[in-house]
Order: C-alpha cells, then structure tokens, then sequence
C-alpha cells in the first residue's frame, strides 16, 4: 500500500492521535516536514491519501509552500484521493476548492463541545454521536466549499467541519494527545494570556479538562481516521 503523506507546519504539531491509529492499522505514511523546507511533491500519485495538519501561519499568508500545497490538493481532489486537515489544514482544503478564510468572530482555545449537524452526510462520519468535547486552537475559519457538506458546529464557530466525497476538513484538533496538550500549552502560554475572549480557556482549565475529555474525543478520532481511512488508494 502506498503511505499516506502526512505535512507538518511546524515541529510540535505533528500526526498525534492520527499516527497512532496509522500505526495500529497496518497502515504505513510519511511525514513531509515543511517546517524543514522538505518539498510539497507536484503530484499526489506516490501516496494513498494527503494529511495536513495545523500551525500558526496563515493560508492567507505569502509563504512559498501554500500555493504548492493547494494544487496538490486539488491535483489529489481531481484523482480520489482522500484528503483529510486538521485546523490550518482543513483551511488549506477550503481555499483550494476555492472558498474564503477569514478571522473568525473570536479566538477559540482550549476545550469545547462540538456538535454534529442534522446532515446525513454528518451521520455518515459520526454514526450516532451528537456532541462531543473538541480540542480547538485558532483565530481564523473556513467558509465552506460548493458541494461540500457543513457536519461540525460550536457554539463560538459555526464552521467546525466539512466534508466532500471522501474528504473530510477539520477546524478543531481531534489529533491531539496529553503530551501534544502540554507542548502546546507552554508553546502557547503568551498567547492564551494576551487573549481577550469568551472562547479562549486558562492554562489550568485546559490542563485540567485533559483527562475527562481527551478518551472521548480520541474515540470520536478514532471513528473519523476510520472512516476516512476506509477511502484510501490501494
């Protein structure tokens, strides 16, 4: 099987949850470092499905890789091969199927109860889950493409989560583990200090909500890598 192509934007923000379910399936991949200058290939064909996973950086941003990083994604969209982003990645789908990203209303971080749409597109991805607690970590938010289906809502961003065919675009951060958590806590200890917003948890709220909420969003993960797994090219 060919591996799935997993792009890092920056060192602390790699596979998580989703390299571990890679790994427990038999399913072999292969981080691109773009926070290290490795190259976004040209074409998609030497892997079975595209991941791309958060970080700071805007896609509105004028940094070399993005536009790379589109085409490749719609080069994969054109092909069938299933796409699948986390935070910045789910944006870097929307705006490569040409919708809009923009700040949203306030900056979201920390824990969340994310809620599936009525859609039956939604319950295909979710089966029977409503809601569960999300990981969320940003300031800006995707519109959602033409022919694609809105599935997941928070009460503080309307657009949590799109899906189109067998690709699936993710505002929130399912993919993180306790120790991602903490990285990103010290990482991010100015930012969450400096913020002024309603959707934005302390230090020890989010540190403290690790072990209630962390095993129900790693088996709403779970159920999402399987289902988009499911798609992957032979």
């Amino acid at each position: 099987m060919r591996p799935v192509a997993i792009f890092r934007h920056v060192g602390h923000e790699g596979p998580g949850r989703l390299g571990e379910f890679l790994d427990n399936h038999g399913i072999p991949m292969q981080v691109i470092a773009v926070d290290r200058n490795e190259a976004i290939p040209v074409s998609p064909d030497a892997f079975s499905g595209l991941v791309f996973m958060g970080g700071p950086m805007s896609v509105n941003d004028d940094l070399p890789w993005i536009p790379r990083s589109l085409e490749l994604i719609r080069k994969a969209v054109a092909a069938d091969i299933p796409v699948l982003g986390h935070c910045l990645g789910g944006q870097l789908i929307a705006k490569a199927l040409g919708s809009t990203i923009s700040r949203n209303p306030v900056k979201e971080i920390g824990w969340g109860e994310a809620r599936v749409t009525e859609a039956p597109v939604a319950a295909a991805w979710f089966g029977d889950i409503r809601a569960f607690p999300a990981f969320h970590w940003h300031g800006e938010t995707f519109a959602i493409p033409d022919g694609a289906v809105r599935i997941l809502e928070t009460e503080w961003c309307a657009q949590q989560g799109f899906a189109l065919g067998k690709h699936l675009a993710l505002q929130c951060h399912v993919e993180m583990t306790a120790g991602m958590i903490a990285e990103w806590c010290q990482a991010g200890a100015d930012e969450i200090a400096a913020a002024n917003s309603p959707a934005v948890q302390t230090l020890e709220a989010i540190i403290a909500g690790v072990e209630h909420n962390l095993p129900a969003m790693a088996a709403v993960a779970d159920r999402l890598y399987g289902h988009w797994a499911a798609g992957l090219a032979a």
